[in-house]
This record gives C-alpha cells, sequence and structure tokens, in this order.
C-alpha cells in the first residue's frame, strides 16, 4: 500500500484536463489565454475536447476522463469491457462461459475458438487519435496469486495532420489452482494522415495478440471442494484433471485503408478508397504426456500437439459518396482465404490445407436527419465452394419522436459457414480428431431495439433470434448441426436511480429459449445491482465512490467447457446446473486529478460463506479477491 500512497501523492501534482472551460476566447481547438498582445505570443491551453480518438468508420470523441460507475465496470475488467452477460473463470485471462447469445463478427471465415476471443481486438475497434500535446494511459490491475495486468497507451500528433500511436497490454497471472496460469499480451501500433488539403487519408495499423493458457480439466473431485476441509481452503491442494497441458492462440493483422478525393469536396464528394488487411490465426493445443492417460482413445504415434490455422488476405476497392447528410459506398473485394492443421489427419484422406479464392461486393448506407433520424445499412456478399456463399445485412435506425426519448432498432441477417473451430480438428485424443466439411451455411436473423429515456437514464431492450442450423458440439466434442430452427428471446432493461449522492443501477435479463433449450442452455435470468455512494472529497481536490455491487443468474443445466478445443460442448450424462448463487463485490474508488483509484473485494462473501458458484461444470469461479486497479491519465 506504501507505492500506491507515493503514486497518489505524486499525481495529486499533475495538471487535470478539465471539462469545465474558463471565460476565455475560444479558437478552432483550443482556449487562447493570451492573445499575444504585450509580446506577440500566442499561449494556449488545451482542454479535454482537444484530445479525441475514433474509429476509422466513427465521429471523434473526446477522450473519456468521468469518474462513473460504468467506467468501473470497464476498467475493472482484464479486457477493459463490461462483461455482464458472461461469468468469468476462476483466473483473469482464462475467459469467460456467455451466458447469453450473442453474434461475434470476428468468427465469421475464420478460425476463432470461442474462449480466446474475449482478448482480442477486432478492425472497428481499433482507435486512432488527435491528441494536441503527447498522451499517455497507463491502466493496472492486480492478478491472482502472483503477476498483474497492465495496459499501455502512447499516442502523439506529429503537425496537425498526422497522429501515431502505440499500445502493449501484458497479463500474467498465476491462478489458485494448479495449472491455470495465463499469459497473455497485446501489442498495436496505429496511424491516421491527412493530407493538408483533405484529398488523401489513410489509417493503418498492426496487431499482434497471444492469449495462452495453461488448462486444467476441472476439479477431479467436487466433493473436496464442497466438503469443507480446511486443507482445501488453499485451491493448490484440490487435485485437477490434467496438469500439464497448454494452449496458445496467435492472431496477428496488417491493416490499411487509403481514400482519395479526385475533385472538389463541395462539387463532387466522392473519394476512392482501397482497404487491404492480411490476418493469420493459429491456434495450438500441447497435451502434457502425463495427461494422456486420461484419454482412452488416444494416439502415441500423432505425437502431442494439435494444430490449425487459418489466414485471411483481402483487397476491396470501392467507390464513396461522402455528404454530412448522406454517406453511401459501394465497392468489390477478393479474399484468399486458408483453413489448414499442417497435419494429414488419421485415416488419410484430407489435405492438410483447404484454400479459397473469394469474390464478393460490399455497401454501406448512412443517412442523417435533422439530428434526429440515423439510418446506418451494410451490405455484403462473396460467393466460395469450399466455404460456402456468405451474406450479412446490417441495418440499425435510430430516432428521437421528442426530445431525450430516443428508439434503436436493430435488423440483421447472416448466411454463412460456421466458425473455422467446427470445421476442422486435429488431435492425437481421436474423439477430438475431425473435419466437418460438408456443412449447411447457419442462418441468423435478429430483430430488437433499445429504447431509452436520457432525463432518468433508463433504457429498454428487446432481442429476437432465429437461428437455422444452429452448430454445435455435442457431449462428444463432435460438431453437429440441428434439424430445425432455434428460437431465443432477450428482454431487459437498466435504470437509475439518484437520491443526492446515492445512486442506485440496476440491469437486468431475461432470456428464453422457447425451441432447443437443451442445445444452447442459458439461464432465465441474468441480473446487477449497484448501490453507490458518490461525493467530493479533501475539500473538492478529489471525488470517491464507495458501494456494493451484486451479479446474479438463475440455475440453468449448464454446458461444460472443452479445454483441448476452447469451446462448451454439450453435459455428458454426469453433467448439473450451476447459477443461482448470489456474486457480491464491495469497492471503493477513488479519483485525484487524472489518477483512478479502483480498490474491490471481489466475492467477498466466500470469506464467511463456501464457496458453491462456477463458471462451468467443475470450475468453480474464483474465491475472495481484492483487486486494486488504476487509471492514469498523462497529458503531457
Amino acid at each position: 500500500m506504501r507505492y500506491l500512497l507515493i503514486l497518489l501523492l505524486f499525481s495529486a501534482a499533475m495538471q487535470a484536463q478539465i471539462r469545465k472551460k474558463p471565460d476565455v476566447k475560444k479558437n478552432s481547438d483550443t482556449l487562447v489565454i493570451d492573445n499575444g498582445k504585450k509580446d506577440s505570443v500566442v499561449i494556449y491551453k488545451p482542454t479535454i475536447d482537444d484530445y479525441r480518438y475514433k474509429t476509422e468508420k466513427s465521429d471523434y470523441k473526446s477522450v473519456d476522463t468521468t469518474f462513473a460507475a460504468h467506467n468501473a465496470e470497464v476498467y475493472t475488467q482484464y479486457n477493459n469491457r463490461d462483461n455482464f452477460g458472461k461469468i468469468q473463470f476462476a483466473n483473469i485471462g482464462s475467459g469467460f462461459q456467455n451466458l447469453q447469445y450473442e453474434i461475434s463478427p470476428e468468427q465469421e471465415l475464420s478460425l476463432m475458438p470461442a474462449n480466446k476471443s474475449y482478448w482480442i481486438k477486432a478492425i472497428k475497434e481499433v482507435r486512432y487519435y488527435d491528441v494536441k500535446t503527447p498522451t499517455t494511459q497507463f491502466v493496472y490491475h492486480s492478478a491472482m496469486k502472483n503477476g498483474g495486468v497492465l495496459q499501455s497507451r502512447y499516442t502523439q500528433n506529429f503537425g496537425k495532420y498526422f497522429n501515431f500511436a502505440v499500445e502493449y497490454a501484458g497479463l500474467r497471472s498465476q491462478g489458485f489452482y494448479n495449472n491455470s496460469l495465463a499469459a497473455n499480451n497485446n501489442f498495436t501500433v496505429s496511424a491516421h494522415f491527412q493530407s493538408r488539403n483533405g484529398r488523401y487519408e489513410f489509417y493503418t495499423h498492426f496487431l499482434h495478440q497471444n492469449v495462452n493458457n495453461e488448462e486444467y480439466g476441472g476439479i477431479s473431485d467436487l466433493s473436496l471442494f464442497l466438503g469443507g476441509d480446511s486443507r482445501f481452503d488453499n485451491r493448490q491442494n484440490l487435485e485437477v484433471n490434467m496438469n500439464g497441458s497448454n494452449s496458445r492462440f496467435a492472431y496477428r493483422r496488417y491493416y490499411f485503408s487509403q481514400s482519395y478525393l479526385p475533385f472538389n469536396q463541395e462539387k463532387f464528394p466522392f473519394k476512392i478508397n482501397h482497404q487491404f488487411f492480411y490476418q493469420s490465426n493459429r491456434y495450438n493445443f500441447n497435451l502434457s504426456s502425463s495427461d494422456t492417460s486420461l484419454f482412452e482413445a488416444y494416439v502415441e504415434s500423432m505425437g502431442t500437439t494439435a494444430r490449425k490455422y487459418s489466414k485471411n488476405l483481402s483487397n476491396t476497392i470501392s467507390l464513396i459518396f461522402n455528404n454530412p447528410k448522406f454517406y453511401l459506398d459501394a465497392g468489390v473485394r477478393h479474399q484468399h482465404i486458408t483453413l489448414g492443421t499442417g497435419r494429414v489427419l488419421t485415416d488419410g484422406k484430407f489435405d492438410t490445407e483447404d484454400t479459397e479464392n473469394r469474390i464478393g461486393a460490399l455497401g454501406n448506407l448512412k443517412i442523417n436527419l435533422w439530428n434526429k433520424f440515423d439510418l446506418n445499412a451494410a451490405l455484403e456478399y462473396s460467393n466460395g465452394k469450399t466455404f460456402g456463399n456468405f451474406l450479412k445485412s446490417e441495418n440499425h435506425l435510430k430516432f428521437e419522436p421528442i426530445k431525450d426519448f430516443f428508439v434503436d432498432g436493430t435488423f440483421l441477417f447472416r448466411n454463412a459457414a460456421p466458425t473455422f473451430n467446427y470445421l476442422v480438428n486435429f488431435s492425437p485424443v481421436l474423439n477430438y480428431n475431425y473435419r466437418f466439411m460438408d456443412f449447411k451455411n447457419e442462418s441468423v436473423t435478429q430483430i430488437g431495439g433499445t429504447a431509452g429515456v436520457k432525463w432518468f437514464d433508463t433504457r429498454f431492450f428487446v432481442n429476437l433470434y432465429r437461428i437455422d442450423n444452429f452448430t454445435y458440439f455435442d457431449s462428444s466434442a463432435t460438431p453437429k448441426q440441428s434439424g430445425s430452427s432455434l428460437n431465443i428471446s432477450q428482454l431487459g432493461g437498466e435504470a437509475t436511480f439518484s437520491y443526492r449522492k446515492f445512486h442506485l443501477n440496476t440491469r437486468v435479463q431475461f432470456q428464453s429459449n422457447l425451441t432447443h433449450k437443451d442445445l444452447f442452455p442459458t439461464p432465465d435470468f441474468i441480473g446487477r445491482v449497484n448501490l453507490y455512494y458518490k461525493t467530493d472529497a479533501f475539500k473538492k481536490a478529489a471525488q470517491m465512490m464507495t458501494g456494493l455491487r451484486v451479479y446474479y443468474f438463475s440455475k440453468f443445466a449448464s454446458r461444460e467447457y472443452s479445454p483441448i478445443l476452447n469451446e462448451f460442448i454439450l453435459p455428458a450424462a454426469n453433467g448439473y446446473s450451476i447459477g443461482g448463487q448470489p456474486i457480491a463485490d464491495a469497492y471503493f474508488n477513488l479519483r485525484v486529478k487524472t489518477m483512478q483509484i479502483y480498490v474491490e473485494a471481489q466475492h467477498f462473501t466466500t470469506t464467511f460463506t463456501q464457496n458453491k458458484s462456477y463458471t462451468a461444470p467443475y470450475y468453480p469461479i474464483y474465491d475472495f479477491r481484492l483487486n486494486i486497479g488504476i487509471l492514469w491519465n498523462l497529458f503531457h
């Protein structure tokens, strides 16, 4: 704690970025403190609005330095996301079980094991910055037992038209159970350039991510976990299945997008755009020789390592009509996709690699009227024989019929091959050795929307899904497809109630699998309650927030986790239900200048009651954990 105090005192000396603007002249992008009448030198003082970011397809937003309860739910997570609707494994960096149905674009036409996806940064999530002065951000979390998580970012403008950013995130956490070490890292370099006359622009980034985990196969004897014997309060004393195996997932992407405006913007607002990216996904599972005895159908001559990979080389040429009220682009795309194992499968009939050249078309439409009506529509199609045709239509309509009341509707249709983790797998364990290339395209239709009232900070949402040819792993880890459709409904809402300095935020979701609940079992109810007190402190030199957060999902017959595939499979005959146990966290957060400090007593009820909460059968979630986190923005 003495190191925390030193950091706190040091941060108190930093100059804060404030949102409240002094009564001075405003230039186009900064505050003019002195207009230079005395000595001909103009002095500028940047505000927080001079530090902003965007994704390639979005508008600029100011860097968020607010001290809000929602931010605490993001910055206390190792992947910096609000993980409502998911339940974490016992070690950070080891992924989650998803408790709700959702569509993952990163799994489209690529190899992406479900439990490796939570650390991955998609193309549309890469941020490009525009900052008045060099800017640094640090996010730190404590780990479980030994290790830590440190995420850092440095960005700087070189002149007015070019920005460069470099980010690195490293995670290492030993975990409380045997063979559960997580070691993840993420390195990103990004740049954005726009010519002085505004006619040429490019976005580029390089991303390299590793998600590496030791994989234990769950607790061998649950009666010891639940028996109350104090010897097993030290979780290292519990025997687990698989003591030396591990999985490794590597994700690399080279991305470059450029556009050119050949004519006068006001008369002919047309751009020519070219997008290129190369993405490589590689998954290895290394089975320890000491763990082979756990599997009956093990072939020693096939070794102990299972490998597979996918590659995607993509080129897109499009024509863009860009107007503040109307945006339209249309283009053609070529993709060269590869899926392979690097090994011949057991019966010798299959090649080590499948490749395909695909030609497709895509388009995007955006309409903005009166700042109250927004339509975003995207359509993409490509043809293929090996991996099937791909069709995706995604549409969002947002409008504000009356002031401070908004409606956001969604319609999505996707017809595509299952994620490549279902199509092929090489493994010395024979029942995990498959090639499923005679699949049918999985069709997903989503209709839903969100309605909200800004006055009360309240929103309601509903989503209806229909999935045809739903693809899943059965209890023997064999990929299968359903003969009839799954129908899933989700209904929920979120609201915040405030009384003076006390606040209550609630979020609930009711989910019903109307058909084939046995193929995709989920809880009927997921809820989170956050009661907190927020006030100024130290003569308004700081802000503090303290509260109690409770997370709950109802009991359900959960799928089981397969560490070999990093996927969830249907339960075996000895499966059992999980859920029905609240998970309570007490926390104290403090903000001083540009530093925010988070201290959480996670799942603190296990200090005086027995832990009976699970992420999946045979995989308990973490016991009591003291999580210390720091978010520090430095505006140099």
